[in-house]
């Protein structure tokens, strides 16, 4: 068969379905280790039979509800690929706005640091841990997850990508206290969706749960976090967070009740939705000193 008569038949299926169309050309320039670009070269070329067989399992895994980052088992974050399986979240664009704003931060407040402790707490593929890492060199980065899982998933991406991360399994801060250290970075990208709320089947029925949760208003870890943090924090630090888009009244209740008297920032993504918590504790006034 012909990659063009291949690629129509599914994409019709999905079409029909009103799901999105392009996954076939995703999926198979995936599997024939192509570039994009290079698919439309190939579309009047017989289908190598093992590619097909491959492509037909996957997109039939795709078409019973399955993530196409968990059939292709990447997903690309800050340019690199990211091995992701049902142990992790998928690494979404959001967060890499995240990402990006905690570097900007890092040349505001620290530019004059010659080296920068941080922590990463709940790194789940450790998209934000390793990114950080390898962007920043000045960073020392330490990341932690509950999950063992997680963390073999973390530990595959780290070495794949050369990181320098080190990782702790543990509930929350607990391994940061018991390791005794003080980070001048405090990153989480915590659970947030309130217990109750609806999301999207091919989320719910795939992603780990323990990742996605956040209790009765989606602000249980948020508000665990912040009654423990300043045990972990040196005299100024930054805190960065992602946050749900519909979140902002009930997270600025939060952090001023915890943090009262402390300047904090909730900064929108390039959707305009409401997306990335900063808490600059004790920060302010005192850039690069």
């Amino acid at each position: 068969m012909k990659l063009r008569e291949l690629l129509r038949e599914y994409e019709n299926q999905l079409e029909e379905g009103q799901r999105d169309a392009y996954v076939p050309k995703v999926l198979f320039y995936h599997l024939a280790n192509k570039e994009p670009h290079e698919l439309y070269l190939m579309m009047d070329e017989e289908v190598d039979q093992s590619i097909e067989e491959e492509f037909r399992k996957g997109m039939n895994r795709f078409l019973d509800g399955e993530p196409i980052q968990y059939i292709k088992g990447k997903e690309t974050f800050f340019t690199r690929d990211f091995t992701v399986n049902e142990s992790v979240l998928i690494p979404r664009y959001e967060t890499e706005e995240l990402v990006e704003n905690i570097l900007y931060k890092i040349d505001d407040y620290f530019d004059q640091y010659k080296e920068i402790e941080l922590c990463d707490v709940g790194t789940g593929s450790g998209a934000i841990s390793i990114t950080l890492a390898l962007e920043e060199p000045k960073l020392n980065v330490i990341a932690t997850d509950i999950s063992e899982d997680a963390l073999v998933v973390a530990k595959k991406n780290a070495l794949d990508l050369n990181a320098d991360v080190t990782f702790y399994q543990g509930d929350l801060l607990q391994p940061l206290i018991d390791l005794d250290k003080k980070f001048d970075i405090f990153v989480s990208n915590p659970p947030y969706i309130p217990a109750m709320q609806d999301i999207e089947s091919v989320v719910k029925d795939n992603e780990p749960h323990v990742a996605l949760f956040g209790g009765e208003d989606g602000l249980y870890f948020y508000r665990k976090i912040f009654n423990d943090v300043k045990s972990i924090l040196k005299e100024r630090a930054l805190l960065a967070f992602e946050m749900g888009f519909d979140q902002r009244e009930l997270m600025e209740e939060a952090v001023e009740a915890a943090f009262p008297h402390i300047p904090y920032e909730i900064i929108k993504d390039i959707n305009g939705k409401d997306r990335m918590l900063f808490i600059y504790y004790h920060l302010d006034d005192q850039r690069n000193t």
